[in-house]
């Protein structure tokens, strides 16, 4: 394993975007590559089975490429496939769950958790149970918040809708008065602000690709693999594939990753 290898990073669609960014700032110096599975795209409704199995199809993928680290940057993905990765892969493979639970622990004063996230996610309790590792006397308290996916990649990140979507969510929150939210879904980083609004000064959100970057950091530096920055040659820009729909998936990942991503390729994995 070579520090010039690139750090793979994937997500069933867009939302993964936002731990690619995190990562590329965190890590400047190293060079991406992203695959969103936009054909079989949303995991979080599928069984546990098909998740295991379209991510070793992308981890095939990705060792092709030639990673020195593979960052599942999917809730749903990451609940369910972790070991099969780990045992699939011989390089690291950090998914975005664990890290976020850490820090949520590490965070909380109340000993009083929220966590949102897809249904696949919630119903897991992948987040509860890396939570209560932590701490078993933190209590956690866990919402399915669907809607905001296809909010959060129509754009409408402030209005009327979204915000009466979000005290619908969030309501119950308020009531177990929790001082630590967990933002359990790659999409929702985009809707940080209104949802930091609805729940109020008291609560504190916890970004789970900003957790995992650092993770990543972590883990490279502990092997000797980060590519240290040089301005005077800087990175290249990360390479971008999808396993359907590319023209979509630039026009609306411009909103996760910035002008950045101006194309994505086309492939195809097992049934995509």
């Amino acid at each position: 394993m070579a520090k010039e290898g690139r750090i793979g990073v994937f997500d069933s669609g867009i939302g993964g975007l936002t731990v690619l960014r995190e990562v590329r700032t965190l890590l400047p110096g190293e060079e991406t590559i992203y695959l969103g599975d936009t054909a079989r795209v949303p995991y979080g409704t599928k069984s546990g089975e098909a998740v295991i199995r379209y991510s070793l199809e992308v981890a095939g993928f990705m060792k092709g490429k030639g990673i020195k680290m593979l960052v599942v940057a999917c809730n749903t993905a990451s609940a369910y496939a972790l070991p099969a990765l780990k045992e699939a892969l011989d390089v690291p493979v950090v998914g975005v769950i664990e890290p976020g639970a850490a820090t949520a622990a590490e965070a909380t004063m109340a000993k009083r958790i929220g966590v949102i996230g897809t249904e696949a996610t919630i119903k897991s309790g992948a987040y509860f149970d890396a939570i209560k590792a932590i701490d078993s006397k933190t209590a956690v308290y866990m919402k399915a918040c669907p809607l905001f996916v296809p909010l959060a990649e129509e754009g409408w990140l402030d209005n009327d809708v979204t915000r009466l979507t979000a005290e619908s969510y969030l309501a119950n929150f308020k009531k177990e008065e929790i001082d630590i939210l967990v933002l359990g879904c790659t999409h929702y980083p985009l809707l940080k602000p209104l949802i930091a609004g609805v729940m109020g000064k008291g609560v504190t959100l916890i970004d789970s690709a900003r957790a995992t970057a650092a993770e990543v950091k972590r883990i490279l530096q502990e092997k000797g693999l980060v590519r240290d920055a040089d301005p005077a040659f800087p990175a290249a820009p990360p390479e971008f594939f999808v396993t359907d729909s590319p023209e979509r998936f630039a026009t609306v990942g411009k909103r996760f990753f910035g002008d950045g991503l101006v194309s994505a390729e086309l492939v195809r994995l097992g049934d995509s």
